[in-house]
């Protein structure tokens, strides 16, 4: 730490307000809020740190800059403007800098709506944001299917009008507009009709219909049918649109629900906007993260970017768990909003599901976006990139051995070896060994033969060793492995233990396991490994076990051996079924000869299995 920085460490206040930390470039890689300056900024250099991204952001501050605010408020607005302009290394940033479109209904005489990216303070209307423009096509084409809408960029102000400066066009002839152009129209009816619009993009298609009836039954009463059967066609093409949209909840509240997934650098935020009860959009942000970011921060991002000055914010806000600045979140939603705010994570019911429905949409989209690294990589398993992340490897592990040991109170002992190839299982080089040194339950030794004996062999071959070799167990059955093959001279090579209780990785020379993060594939990757290797191992011990039940029944009659042992067995299915059998059924199968042999040997159990015998 630079002297500089230890003096302004010295003389924080005890205020809200904003830091920023700087690298020795002076660039900003990281800006934060505090309710207290002095102790939030004194914490992230404290000596008990183990987050991996504090630790690694501490470890490039060079400088220090503080904000002094009136409020915690004040600081969490002036945050969230900084991260969005200066986009700091360290903090939850939008992984995509393109703008979303919108739709907008401007702020004219006779409004237009269309979409856009330039989003301004010029009166109009926004409504977005829409991270899937199939969504806006599709929201844009309902709209001009129900309402006579103008598509035309002509300015028609109230003077042009009047002067006749323009003309209706084709939209008027073919009743797609009532012609405003031409006066057809008055601004007033012609915006209540907009105000259906604005209705209908808010969600609340209900009331649309029930505001629409009543204007209907109106026309009736009055006489004016044409009025009342476009109405109608109005009301219909509505209640349709409604039939398709999903009803997820009965209390018919507005709320927007967040669900977030991650693993590595990569976040996805899904969103569900829900109106009246009924799911009217799905909305998906990329966010870019550090490693080791907590869950909370990274939902405190998503709502600070997702809730622009253009976003509608409804009176509920659903989220998995709560972010660590809740309060100040809350408040800021409701001075954007004027309006009363409640965040909070549901724990049981049609919510709770929710949220977990919002949760698998997050998830899919990770999965794609590792998909495209994986195209973008040569096809490689983005499980390998993150196991070469994990482990710090300095090369991607396409191939990989893990070795099993196997045994029933140190009896029919025996080990197992799985190869992976680019993350999956090459059953073809699987092996299997026989322990013949060890007496007894002996893990560590039983590990040393087989090591020495599968990498003797690679010796002898000339073969290169695997990207990793992993062995299933604790500190001492890798200590035994590394002492095998520093004895056979290699040297370089990468190997791990992984221990089964806590699931943590073990590294040579290192006595304190290392726990990878649960949600990383890497980790994944290794417990598939590991449990076939495990699963080939109890394969291979039973049928052993199986083995030696045969040698103490049968092939232990002097002139029995296996193979007759084993055919007589599968035929008649057990020693007792074959113990009943007369001595011609069995001289039959085997010949008199040995049947004369088993006959003898049953003999002290039974009288005889011979009715014919001479």
């Amino acid at each position: 730490m630079n002297p500089k920085l230890e003096v302004n460490l010295k003389n924080l206040p005890a205020s809200p307000g904003i830091y920023q930390f700087s690298n020795k470039n002076g660039k900003v890689i990281y800006v934060g809020k505090a309710k207290n300056l002095k102790n939030r900024v004194r914490s992230y250099f404290q000596g008990n740190i183990t987050s991996a991204k504090t630790l690694a952001l501490v470890s490039k501050i060079d400088h220090l800059q503080i904000l002094v605010t009136d409020s915690e408020l004040e600081a969490l607005i002036l945050e969230n403007n900084l991260i969005k302009q200066l986009k700091p290394r360290y903090n939850v940033n939008l992984k995509d800098d393109k703008s979303f479109p919108f739709i907008k209904v401007t702020n004219e005489l006779f409004p237009r709506v269309y979409p856009t990216r330039n989003v301004t303070n010029d009166g109009s209307k926004y409504f977005g944001p829409y991270t899937d423009i199939r969504s806006m096509r599709s929201s844009l084409k309902m709209i001009n299917q129900i309402f006579k809408i103008r598509s035309c960029k002509l300015d028609l102000t109230e003077k042009n009008i009047a002067d006749r400066k323009f003309k209706v066009c084709l939209d008027y002839h073919i009743k797609k507009c009532d012609g405003p152009c031409e006066a057809l129209i008055t601004s007033k009816a012609y915006n209540e009709m907009v105000d259906e619009v604005i209705k209908l993009l808010k969600g609340k298609t209900d009331e649309l219909v029930k505001d629409l009836k009543l204007k209907m039954e109106t026309a009736v009463a009055n006489l004016e049918f044409e009025k009342a059967a476009e109405i109608r066609d109005k009301i219909n093409h509505l209640i349709s649109l409604s039939a398709k949209q999903k009803i997820v909840s009965d209390d018919f509240e507005d709320r927007d629900i967040f669900a977030i997934a991650y693993e590595g650098k990569d976040s996805t935020c899904a969103v569900f906007n829900i109106r009246d009860g009924k799911l009217i959009g799905k909305k998906q942000l990329k966010l870019s993260i550090e490693e080791g970011e907590e869950l909370p921060e990274i939902y405190s991002a998503a709502i600070k970017f997702y809730y622009n000055d253009f976003v509608e914010i409804p009176k509920e806000i659903i989220l998995e768990i709560q972010p660590n600045d809740v309060d100040s979140l809350a408040e800021w939603l409701i001075m954007k909003s004027g309006k009363k705010i409640k965040i909070f994570v549901p724990q049981r019911g049609d919510l709770k599901s929710l949220v977990k429905m919002c949760k698998e949409n997050a998830t899919l989209q990770l999965k794609e976006i590792q998909l495209q690294k994986m195209k973008n990589l040569g096809s490689v398993p983005y499980s390998l990139s993150a196991l070469q992340r994990d482990l710090r490897l300095k090369s991607l592990p396409k191939k990989i051995e893990c070795f099993d040991i196997s045994n029933l109170q140190g009896t029919d002992s025996v080990a197992s070896m799985v190869v992976f190839e680019d993350g999956k299982p090459k059953k073809s080089l699987y092996r299997k060994f026989i322990i013949k040194t060890v007496e007894g339950p002996d893990d560590f030794s039983s590990m040393r033969e087989v090591i020495e004996r599968r990498y003797s062999r690679l010796l002898e071959e000339n073969q290169p060793l695997p990207n990793l070799i992993m062995v299933d167990g604790g500190k001492g059955q890798l200590s035994s492995a590394v002492e095998i093959l520093d004895k056979l001279g290699f040297k370089n090579y990468n190997i791990i233990g992984l221990a089964k209780r806590l699931e943590e990785v073990f590294f040579p020379g290192n006595s304190e396991p290392e726990l990878i993060p649960k949600t990383s594939s890497g980790l994944k990757l290794l417990q598939q490994i590991r449990d076939e290797a495990h699963r080939f191992a109890i394969t291979f011990h039973r049928k052993r076990r199986s083995k030696r039940t045969i040698k103490t029944e049968l092939t232990e009659i002097p002139g029995i051996g296996q193979a007759t042992a084993n055919s007589l067995l599968k035929n008649f299915g057990s020693v007792d079924a074959i113990k009943n059998l007369s001595f011609d059924e069995i001289a039959s199968f085997i010949g008199k000869k040995k049947a004369e042999l088993l006959n003898s040997y049953f003999n002290g159990a039974k009288e005889s299995i011979s009715d014919g015998k001479p």
